[in-house]
């Protein structure tokens, strides 16, 4: 692993988490009372429209991708406390601390699976396409919502966390890779 991507992680997911944060202070944790698979179908719906402006090339509404990308791993952060705690109508107003130690707690165990995947296949996501990441992430949704359809029973596959972990990582590197083109793109 190297320092370089230690770093930008870090600096992604803390653009991640002020959001997080600040939604909190607006919303209250509101999105408690969603289910497991509305959750999912909010990530899906994120994703969906990634692809859509990758593949027309433009986009109608003026909200940048990079919102997108930290709209699904907040919401895949959701999705990981909910697998723990489950829905609850009465949860609206989880303490500020409370939550943030959730997202905090949720983002070192995802952090720390980075890594290790990360050491095993040699960064080998600094040479993939961003249009990938968009690919594996609806890969990865359709197989939570089939995780979800079979009530959570899989034979042979991993669970629903571990796909949303991914899903996070995947967007984490969209992240720095569109904030690397930027960059590249201000300094030309």
């Amino acid at each position: 692993m190297s320092k370089e991507t230690a770093t930008q992680f870090d600096q992604a997911i803390a653009l991640c988490r002020e959001v997080f944060v600040k939604k909190h202070h607006d919303y209250g944790s509101a999105w408690r009372i969603l289910r497991q698979t509305s959750i999912t179908d909010q990530i899906f719906i994120k994703a969906k429209r990634i692809k859509s402006i990758e593949e027309k090339g433009v986009q109608k509404v003026d909200e940048a991708v990079d919102n997108e990308y930290i709209g699904i791993i907040n919401y895949c952060i959701m999705a990981l406390i909910q697998l723990q705690k489950g829905a609850d109508e009465n949860a609206m107003h989880m303490d500020g601390t409370e939550v943030e130690g959730l997202f905090d707690r949720e983002v070192e165990l995802t952090r720390s699976l980075m890594f290790d995947k990360n050491h095993d296949y040699g960064e080998a996501w600094r040479d993939m396409r961003i249009s990938t990441f968009t690919d594996l992430i609806m890969m990865k949704l359709m197989r939570i919502k089939q995780i979800e359809d079979l009530g959570g029973h899989t034979l042979i596959s991993e669970g629903v966390d571990a796909n949303f972990r991914d899903i996070i990582n995947y967007s984490i590197f969209a992240l720095i890779r569109l904030a690397e083109e930027n960059e590249s793109a201000h300094r030309n």
